[in-house]
Parts: structure tokens; C-alpha cells; sequence
């Protein structure tokens, strides 16, 4: 029977033609091919996935995503009668995504004991990244609070079931009296940025406490249940919980105003001050850094995830747009430059989601040479996906003509968001000195980092080549002023051999050819003597 509640196509002066039909209801699980293969590959739970694939694909999820973004939160500072309320209002959409977060087991998944636990949560980081990107920020601390958290038993005894919970909660109350938690972090100040060890935030020992008195320049989701934060104690630099709400009242950690930023609409991002709020101490004095590096190493799990998830969106997007619209008598995927253009994009987005499942088997693993490996790769992981994904989104977002400029489609947010997740938890120049340190002082990153590559030898003798030149370039760690250099070969190098274990040919090889081999121009799908109907295959 004909839809007869469709939109007219016929209007008084035209009929809408060559336009392609809004997808409506889409699955980003039985959807994407790559994904599945991942998935497999790293051991993440597929039945899990398909639920929360076909639950973030729907049109619903899409609608509260959009309404989140459009309706902005908002602060609200004092009551009508000037009492302080320091509290931040969101559109109901940012609420049903947070839930549907947080039931799917954004935080709680890799903590439940499953076998591929932080594999299965990245899938979820990937899907939430097609979809709302901004409210990932409150539920990735969630999930990296964890392990910082085994730094005092007694508070992980508190916190750890309720930010574990598969629930949303968003009531203002202490969190003994809530059926679930969330976790955000404060670190950054206005004087340090990234250098953490000049925060002024001064903490003083009262009783079984400490009080808190100071600023913090970045504070994102600050409607979350506690707070990861650092302060100068008498011994030094402290890792310390601030509890949003106390059974006596609200906490003294004051909102001062809200971010104004480029992207990330749907999470509040603010400005804080602590006016000698109550904090409970994490960790021995002077050991801040050394406390929260765990939360600091998880949510970088999630920053080298986001990008392949903004990737995949802005892919998805322009092979249906370019499959449904036709010019010059032929349709758009039809026509060879076209389909060089897209070929090149999927090996972007497949080699970045090849990167974030490898750096998420490694988390899963047991091994102390797993756990040396999950740093390094998880590091080269962030630095090189997110490098890429604003001109792959850039370049995608071209595929859709001037529809693609338009803020109905989902183009405009993904190329916002694109460059945040390279910002967060260390820019560029941090990550790739973060790099030359682990390999530095933690040997068994390197060895297990060098005998992943040459696992994959003899497997192509292009990546041979490539593999071998980068060791004849830097037989040695490289002088500061090439990180950047080094940290791009040796996160390509790691890419080609995460696709070579994947065993998808055309995509491993296209890879190869233009990422390694030099088959490549500067501009994306300046390409040639690749498989481009086998890697667009991946695409049907």
C-alpha cells in the first residue's frame, strides 16, 4: 500500500526528485561490517551490540540526540530569592541518551568480569560517537573513574557499585540515597593546562577530610555525582573525590559559567571554584598524578574510539547520500572519481576503528606485556585518528555538496566534534611526548609494541619495506623535534598490521599501498591500484 503520510513530493511549482529519503531507523550493528569484524576479532560481546546497536540507530536516539545539541543546557546559578543552586538544566533528549547509555553499559561493561569487556564498552563508545558525541564526555569518566577509584577502598566501596549500576540517576541527592552515579574529573587551571604539577589549588586536612579552596579552568558535566580533582596537600600534589552533594546540603563547588565551545553542544563544560568544598582523599599526599593517570589512561581508550565512531557517521552519511542522488545521468556511487573519493574514506574510518579495537584487546588483557602494549598503542591510537578525522569529515562532508553544509544533516556536528578528542587528554605534542616517555622508561612497551609489528612480517612486502625503513630511520628513539614523524609511522604501521590480522584483504592492502607504500597523493581519493570495488563492498 502507498505511504500516505509521506511528505508531498509534488509542490505547487516542482516535484522533489533525486533527492534520496531520510533513512529513518538505521542499525549501527548488523549495519557496519567493519564493526562486526572487530568485534569478533577482539573478543567484545556481539548480543550485547546488536541490542545497543539497534537501540542507538534508531530514529528515537537520533531525535533526543538532536534536541539535546538544539537545546542547549543552560546554568542556572541562583533561585529566584538569590539563594545559590549552582546546578545546570538539560533538555529531557540529553537524559534519554544518558540512560540509554548507561543501561547498555557504557560504564559498567568492561567492570562486570565479561570477556572482552573494554572491547565491547569501545563499540558502545563508537556507536554513542555516531550519535551524540557530546554526552560520551559524562559517561567515559564514569567508566574511567573505576580503576582510580581501588586508591581507597573504602570510597570504591561507596562509589564503584553505583557509577557500575546499568541505571541513570539523575536526582540531586547524596549518592548513598541514589540508584546510580556518574564521575567527572577536574584537573585543569587556568595557569597549567596540561602541566598539572603548577595547579594552585590548595587542600587542608580536617578531621577525615580535606577542604578544598581554588579553581579549575575545564570542568565538563558538572551536574555529575563526584568529581576526580587534583590540589596541593600538605605533602604535595593529591588526588582527591569531591562529592557534588554531602547528606548536610550542596557542596561548596560553585559554577562560575559555562563553556561557549566550537562543538560538544549537549555537555556543559565549565568553570568552577571550590570554596573550601569537601573533598575525601584518593591515593597518599603527593601522589596525585600517579592516582588519576588511571582514570587519565581509560578515557584515552575512548578519545582514540570517538574518532573512528565521528568516521564511520560521516562515511555512512555520504554513501547513502551519493547512492540515492544521481548527476549527469549516472548516480553518484556509480562514477570513478566518486568511487575513489569513498574507497579512500572507508580505508580512513576502518584503520582508525582497527586502531581503537586493537588498543581495546590489549586493555582486556591479563598479561603484564598486555598491559605495556595498551599504553603505547592506545596513545598511538589517539594521536593518529583523531590527525585524520576532520579531513576525512571535511572530505565526506564534500561527497554531499552543498546538503552536506546544511546543519539538518548530521555533517555540521561531526565536523565540530572532530577536533575535540585530539584535545582532550593531551593534544598532539603531549600525546607524542607521552609516547617517547613510555618507550623510554617502560621497556616492556617497546618490546611488546616492536614484536607486534614483526609478527605481522611476511604478510606483504610492501609493509615489510615500510616496517624496515621505519627501524632504519630511527634505529633509536627519535630527537624531540621528529615525535610527530615517528608517532605517524609507527601508528600506521600499527594500523596496517591491526588490518592484516582482520584478514580483510582489500582494505589491508589499499591500506598499505597508499598509507605506506606511497600510492597516495596529499588529498583523499587521490588513489590508484587499489581494490576499490572490494573495499566499497564493505559499504553494502
Amino acid at each position: 500500500m502507498p505511504n500516505t503520510t509521506a511528505p508531498h513530493s509534488a509542490l505547487s511549482t516542482h516535484e522533489v526528485m533525486n533527492q534520496p529519503v531520510p533513512r529513518g531507523d538505521r542499525d549501527l550493528w548488523h549495519g557496519d561490517q567493519a564493526l562486526r569484524a572487530a568485534a569478533q576479532w577482539s573478543g567484545a560481546d556481539a548480543e550485547a551490540l546488536a541490542r545497543a546497536g539497534a537501540a542507538f540507530g534508531s530514529a528515537e536516539a537520533w531525535e533526543h540526540a538532536e534536541n539535546a545539541r538544539r537545546d542547549a543546557p543552560r546554568l542556572k546559578l541562583f533561585d529566584r530569592s538569590g539563594r545559590r543552586r549552582d546546578e545546570v538544566e538539560f533538555h529531557p533528549g540529553y537524559h534519554a541518551i544518558m540512560q540509554m547509555g548507561m543501561e547498555h553499559g557504557y560504564a559498567a561493561h568492561a567492570w562486570e568480569g565479561h570477556a572482552g569487556g573494554h572491547a565491547t564498552h569501545a563499540a558502545l563508545v563508537y556507536f554513542m560517537a555516531q550519535v551524540e558525541p557530546g554526552i560520551s564526555c559524562p559517561l567515559t569518566m564514569t567508566y574511567a573513574a573505576v580503576p582510580a577509584l581501588s586508591a581507597n577502598p573504602a570510597l570504591a566501596e561507596t562509589w564503584v557499585p553505583k557509577l557500575t549500576a546499568r541505571a541513570y540517576d539523575p536526582a540531586i541527592a547524596p549518592v548513598a540515597g541514589k540508584r546510580a552515579a556518574t564521575m567527572g574529573m577536574a584537573m585543569t587551571e587556568k595557569q597549567g593546562g596540561s602541566d598539572v604539577r603548577a595547579n594552585s589549588t590548595i587542600a587542608t586536612p580536617e578531621g577525615d577530610h580535606y577542604r578544598l579552596r581554588g579553581h579549575k579552568w575545564f570542568c565538563s558535566a558538572p551536574m555529575c555525582d563526584g568529581f576526580l580533582t587534583l590540589a596541593q596537600a600538605p605533602g604535595g600534589l593529591t588526588c582527591f573525590l569531591v562529592p557534588r552533594w554531602l547528606d548536610e546540603g550542596r557542596n561548596t563547588m560553585h559554577l562560575m559559567r559555562l563553556k561557549d565551545k566550537l562543538g560538544n553542544r549537549a555537555n556543559a563544560s565549565s568553570e568552577i571554584e571550590y570554596h573550601d568544598a569537601i573533598a575525601f582523599r584518593l591515593g597518599d599526599e603527593g601522589q596525585g598524578v600517579k592516582t588519576i593517570i588511571e582514570m587519565v589512561h581509560h578515557t584515552r581508550l575512548d578519545t582514540a574510539m570517538a574518532p573512528a565512531g565521528l568516521m564511520r557517521a560521516a562515511l555512512s552519511e555520504a554513501h547513502w547520500w551519493v547512492s540515492g542522488r544521481a548527476a549527469f545521468q549516472r548516480r553518484l556511487i556509480d562514477q570513478p572519481l566518486m568511487r575513489s573519493v569513498l574507497a579512500d574514506l572507508t580505508l580512513e574510518a576502518e584503520a582508525a576503528l582497527a586502531l581503537g579495537f586493537g588498543a581495546a584487546r590489549a586493555f582486556d588483557g591479563q598479561a603484564e606485556a598486555d598491559r605495556a602494549f595498551a599504553r603505547i598503542s592506545v596513545a598511538l591510537a589517539k594521536f593518529i585518528s583523531n590527525k585524520r578525522a576532520p579531513m576525512m569529515i571535511v572530505e565526506a562532508m564534500e561527497c554531499l555538496g552543498g546538503m552536506g553544509y546544511i546543519e539538518e544533516t548530521p555533517m555540521p556536528m561531526l565536523y565540530r566534534e572532530a577536533p575535540l578528542n585530539g584535545i582532550w587528554e593531551g593534544s598532539g605534542n603531549v600525546i607524542c611526548l607521552d609516547i617517547l616517555r613510555t618507550l623510554v622508561k617502560e621497556p616492556l612497551a617497546a618490546e611488546a609494541l616492536m614484536a607486534r609489528l614483526q609478527s605481522n612480517l611476511g604478510r606483504d612486502a610492501r609493509y615489510d619495506a615500510a616496517l624496515k625503513a621505519h627501524q632504519d630511520r630511527w634505529p633509536a628513539l627519535p630527537p624531540e623535534a621528529e615525535a610527530r614523524w615517528f608517532a605517524e609511522s609507527a601508528a600506521n604501521l600499527l594500523a596496517a598490521a591491526f588490518l592484516l590480522e582482520l584478514e580483510n584483504t582489500p582494505v589491508a592492502e589499499g591500506f598499505i599501498a597508499t598509507r605506506l607504500d606511497g600510492q597516495r597523493g596529499h588529498v583523499p581519493g587521490a588513489v590508484s591500484g587499489i581494490d576499490i570495488d572490494g573495499i566499497l563492498a564493505r559499504l553494502a
